[in-house]
């Protein structure tokens, strides 16, 4: 076992509101002429509205309308009632710490009212960097870190369990955590310090998923355990903080192999366990829910439907169950959710007599996703819901339900009317954007999972949902012709194929007439030409396997290969030459170019750097053979001669991705952004004198963790750039003007 290290160091939260406004000072590592300050800035979200997996919500017992929610891969927020909103509070969390975005779990002190507590670890792989504990005595508006020497896992299998972090109840100085493959570690101080608990009888293992929850129920503390094979003990607990033990007649079997959440009535004095034969979110097929009485020490059944019938059209009903909560204030009342329950779809039951009888909450509901519509996911009406294990009831109001699934947070407050509680929640992850020129919309932006969406507003979750015919789920690929920006192209992994074009901007899509074979399995990304007479697209297998690129001149009808493209590379149209492609071998490091339209490439500069296929090419508005390409810790290059020779720039040392918006006024260049480096700090820069200069534009309560995957820059407005991040949705910013 690891013992945590004690490292300290006090941090300032994310936003303490949804925005952002700080004027930042001179440093930073920051490259400025003389007499240039760097400007103030706002930062937002550009809302869609949740689309990331929930998977856990506490509600305070002691504070009227106070909440917090984890995701997997978006941070931590809290809810404000008065607002009707989450508010973010590891938003300061940067590029280096970028694994911390995922939490696993959360934790509050009954007695201290302001205390908060996050466990925070997307990954517990060998590449990932340890856990952290964060604590704060201001419900998350500042923080204290304590850096862990063991790994969690936010973002693996198991990640709707718990909560595996708790405050004993009693002492509030004591607090415990339970890890997946480290066992139970203790701190009596509050989060600063952690030990290993050395009589905590779970045997850890490198593959498991160890200590699942941790509950207290009165003054005895609870822990399940995750590596169970259905038959040896998978809950023990502790009366004195010491000495742990298996708890006897616990259920057995397959049903209940995996302890995944618990809850405890206080007045009836029973622990009610939701079991599967998996973890979750995924792979359950099997589960039940179980009652303790903990003065008796006798076990009840009191699974609401087994699973393992069939549905109405002959489909195995199969699923387990997930979250579990307790009205705090009317004894036998309980919420459960069933998870991975696609035949019949998911559902909470609800019970007011202990689970003698239960009620199917989904069966009344009335859905109404009008604020975010891409929740129909191209249907008629939505779902109840998916990936449940994150149930809550208000301590304070009966009917206040949430449960999390994975794209949103459902709400009732009166049982029967429900509707994403999401406001402030931005989980995207995003993987393309573009700025169009002009139109409607200032941002087309395709995500992970949920395809790809058209912002008529920022400020408002698009109209329309997500693009359809086809539905996407992950995009990989987004173009728009420079001289024709009505026409926009999109790839990815489709329901009726992997690739569609617009003809109105983005408003409304058709699906290619037809597609090559690689795209089936291996949609990588596509590029059309300045007028949209000419599409390439590539090809990359998720085994890793990379295709040289298919070219159709009739609108997706027929495509050929270009076997002198490079395997897997990415394409990119020069912005004033149709007849001109470009792509970067990063296999080689050697740049390749068409003059034909796409019908050949040929080699040009080579000697570049190499062997790292997040490499980015991007071209400069406006300018035929303007290139820039970002490589990372390797630096900026510019070529404006086609590629035929690059420069080195030297104003920054690292460069992620690079954007081009509109010209700062009497600036003859557009003004350029990046995600890089330009002394200490991976930061957003912006440059009005064509990258000679930089100033730092975000600042250090706007991190985001991740940012390098794309950013995009508006063509009509100097200083608007939007930022994709890995988890939490579309950052944009604008100067306060």
């Amino acid at each position: 076992m690891h013992t945590p290290s004690p490292s300290r160091r006090t941090l300032l939260a994310g936003t303490a509101a949804a925005v952002g406004v700080v004027a930042l000072p001179a440093g930073q590592g920051l490259a400025r002429a003389a007499g240039t300050a760097a400007p103030a800035y706002r930062w937002r979200n550009a809302m869609i509205g949740g689309t990331g997996f929930v998977t856990g919500v506490l509600f305070h017992p002691a504070v009227r309308g106070l909440a917090y929610a984890r995701t997997d891969i978006g941070g931590a927020y809290r809810w404000d009632d008065r607002a009707a909103r989450w508010t973010p509070l590891t938003d300061h969390l940067g590029w280096d710490d970028w694994n911390l975005l995922g939490v696993e779990a959360l934790a509050v002190d009954p007695a201290h009212p302001d205390r908060l507590y996050l466990a925070l670890g997307a990954y517990a792989q060998s590449w990932a960097g340890n856990g952290a504990v964060l604590r704060s005595e201001d419900r998350g508006a500042t923080w204290t870190r304590t850096d862990l020497t063991v790994k969690l896992g936010g973002n693996e299998d198991g990640r709707g369990t718990g909560e595996r972090l708790l405050v004993d109840p009693r002492d509030s100085d004591t607090l415990w955590l339970g890890t997946r493959h480290d066992g139970l570690l203790k701190s009596t101080d509050r989060g600063a310090t952690w030990a290993a608990v050395t009589g905590f009888p779970g045997t850890p293992s490198a593959g498991g998923q160890g200590v699942t929850l941790l509950v207290a129920a009165g003054r005895t503390l609870y822990a399940g355990w995750g590596d169970s094979d259905g038959t040896t003990a998978n809950l023990y607990r502790t009366a004195d903080g010491t000495t742990w033990e298996a708890v006897p007649g616990r259920p057995t079997g397959t049903s209940a192999k995996v302890p995944v959440r618990a809850a405890h009535d206080r007045h009836t004095r029973e622990l009610y366990v939701t079991y599967a034969d998996a973890p979750g979110p995924n792979g359950q097929s099997a589960g039940s829910v179980h009652k303790l009485a903990t003065a008796s020490g006798k076990w009840t059944d009191v699974t609401p439907v087994k699973p393992g019938g069939t549905t109405g059209d002959g489909s195995s009903d199969t699923f387990g169950y997930g979250g579990v909560a307790v009205d705090a204030r009317r004894p036998g009342t309980v919420v459960v959710s069933t998870n991975n329950r696609w035949a019949a779809v998911d559902t909470l039951y609800r019970t007011t007599d202990g689970g003698r009888t239960w009620t199917s909450l989904k069966d009344t509901a009335v859905l109404d996703v009008s604020e975010t519509p891409y929740l129909k996911w191209g249907e008629e009406q939505p779902k109840f819901g998916w990936w449940i294990q994150a149930v809550a009831v208000d301590p304070y109001d009966a009917k206040h339900v949430v449960f999390g699934t994975g794209a949103t947070l459902y709400g009732t407050r009166d049982l029967k009317h429900w509707a994403p509680q999401i406001r402030g929640l931005e989980e995207t992850s995003v993987r393309q954007l573009i700025s169009p020129p002009t139109g409607e919309a200032h941002l087309i932006s395709g995500l992970g999972d949920v395809g790809v969406m058209y912002h008529e507003r920022l400020t408002a979750s698009p109209s329309r949902g997500m693009a359809t015919n086809p539905v996407f789920g992950t995009v990989t690929g987004l173009a728009q012709a420079a001289d024709r920006p009505s026409y926009v192209v999109r790839t990815g992994w489709g329901d009726h194929g992997n690739g569609a074009w617009s003809a109105d901007g983005g408003r409304s899509w058709a699906p290619f007439a037809a597609q090559p074979a690689l795209a089936k399995d291996a949609p990588g990304p596509i590029a059309t030409n300045t007028d949209g007479s000419v599409l390439l697209w590539t090809f990359v297998h998720w085994d890793g396997t990379k295709y040289p690129a298919q070219r159709s001149t009739d609108n997706g009808a027929t495509w050929s290969e270009v076997s002198s493209f490079p395997k897997g590379a990415t394409p990119l149209a020069d912005p004033a030459d149709p007849a001109r492609f470009y792509a970067y071998d990063t296999d080689t490091g050697t740049l390749f170019a068409s003059t034909d339209a796409g019908l050949t490439f040929t080699a040009r500069a080579g000697g570049l750097p190499s062997g790292d296929s997040q490499f980015q090419l991007a071209a400069a508005p406006g300018r035929s053979g303007d290139l820039w390409l970002s490589t990372k810790w390797n630096g900026l290059y510019r070529s404006t001669d086609g590629g035929a020779g690059f420069t080195k720039l030297t104003s920054c040392w690292a460069s992620y991705t690079v954007a081009f918006g509109r010209a700062a006024d009497g600036a003859g260049y557009p003004a350029v952004y990046q995600v890089g480096s330009t002394e200490a700090i991976t930061a957003v820069y912006r440059s009005d004198d064509g990258a000679q200069t930089w100033v730092r534009i975000n600042d250090d309560r706007h991190q985001w963790g991740w940012i390098g995957a794309t950013i995009a820059a508006d063509p009509r407005i100097h200083g608007r750039v939007y930022i994709a991040t890995n988890g939490r949705g579309i950052q944009y910013g604008e100067p306060v003007r």
